[in-house]
């Protein structure tokens, strides 16, 4: 790559929380895992975290519930060994990337940015660097994640969803634009279900019709996304990784006087909550893979129960009732009465940026 085009190292876990169950338990490793509470134990409730690749096979995802998990997969097997121990691997994984750069930005606890192109090791192939990481996160942790590389992070993001698992990927500028022409336009970070049917209406299919747009027509379709959209079809990203970046939250809390004390007092305050929250989300156009609930009781004893997913959160105020109702059930009794409750969402990114899984068999890029 020339000197003066950037180093980004886009390094994401090979199903993250899954691997590290499989870890406890390599007898997982051959059947369909679901990284979640039994169902059988709680009634139903819940929503799956992860699942591994064969579990995968059969339909089931991310933030779908437990129901719907073991409809399509009723031979599935459950376990959800706990964020102390995910956050806990996590920092290991953190603590490597600090041994080649410290210009990290972290999308998630299994994803992140490195700027590589001044690093610790003073080496200036990527490739190599990309390697070195995959090599030692494997010996230290027995995990394995993807490396996407390129000169920007929306490339460096395409190339390490192209080859998972355990796969590595550079996308050199030369060859930018010939992968972005043959991308669904379905891949495209920032588009998604609601747009593609209006990009497909507009006979923009892949990245090659995308380039054909001037960026006037395409901020009339698209608003400000739409410039987005320009930039991106050339292979142009400038924002920098930002590695001093403060992690944001968004949240909201409501306090009662005298408490509530009724399950269905407690339902209609959360779902209030949740509606402000989606709308401050929409506000700022964000998205986020955690949701945090707070509770404060009558004696003023507060607790606080995340749940965090591998890919974002819909904004929609009634999933975050939902998974905020999941996670009030493994909280003390409210009969003693509720001061306050919040719902906060964090591990935030912009809209414009998704996690997208390409299709790996019939998606031919360049490399």
């Amino acid at each position: 790559m020339s000197q003066h085009f950037r180093h980004i190292l886009h390094v994401d876990m090979d199903a993250f929380y899954a691997s590290i169950e499989e870890r406890q338990d390599p007898r997982l490793k051959r059947l369909p895992l679901i990284v979640a509470k039994d169902p059988k134990r709680t009634g139903g409730r819940g929503v799956v975290t992860t699942a591994n690749y064969v579990a995968r096979k059969y339909g089931v995802h991310s933030a779908m519930s437990v129901q719907k998990a073991l409809e399509l997969c009723p031979q599935a097997v459950f376990r959800f060994s706990g964020f102390k121990l995910y956050r806990q691997v996590s920092a290991q994984i953190h603590q490597i990337f600090h041994e080649y750069t410290d210009i990290i930005e972290y999308v998630a606890l299994d994803e992140a940015y490195l700027d590589v192109t001044n690093n610790k090791r003073h080496l200036d192939d990527p490739v190599q660097l990309g390697r070195m990481i995959q090599a030692e996160v494997l010996h230290r942790t027995s995990l394995t994640c993807s490396v996407g590389i390129s000169y920007n992070k929306f490339l460096a993001k395409e190339a390490s969803d192209y080859a998972k698992p355990f796969g590595i990927t550079i996308i050199q500028p030369k060859d930018a634009l010939t992968f972005l022409a043959k991308l669904p336009i379905e891949k495209f970070r920032g588009v998604g279900k609601k747009t593609v049917p209006k990009m497909h209406s507009l006979n923009i299919n892949n990245g090659s019709d995308l380039l054909e747009w001037s960026q006037m027509d395409l901020i009339k379709q698209f608003g400000k996304f739409g410039y987005v959209l320009y930039e991106r079809a050339r292979g142009v990203d400038n924002r920098p990784v930002e590695y001093q970046r403060v992690r944001k939250s968004i949240g909201k809390e409501r306090t009662f006087g005298p408490e509530i004390t009724n399950q269905t007092q407690v339902d209609s305050e959360l779902m209030k909550i949740a509606e402000l929250v989606a709308a401050e989300m929409a506000k700022k156009k964000k998205h986020g893979k955690t949701l945090v609930l707070k509770v404060r009781y009558k004696d003023f004893s507060t607790f606080t129960k995340r749940t965090t997913f591998d890919n974002f959160i819909r904004n929609d105020p009634n999933d975050y009732f939902s998974l905020a109702g999941d996670l009030l059930a493994e909280m003390p009794d409210i009969k003693s009465g509720v001061r306050l409750l919040g719902i906060t969402l964090t591990n935030l990114a912009d809209l414009n940026y998704e996690n997208i899984v390409l299709d790996l068999f019939h998606t031919k890029g360049c490399l």
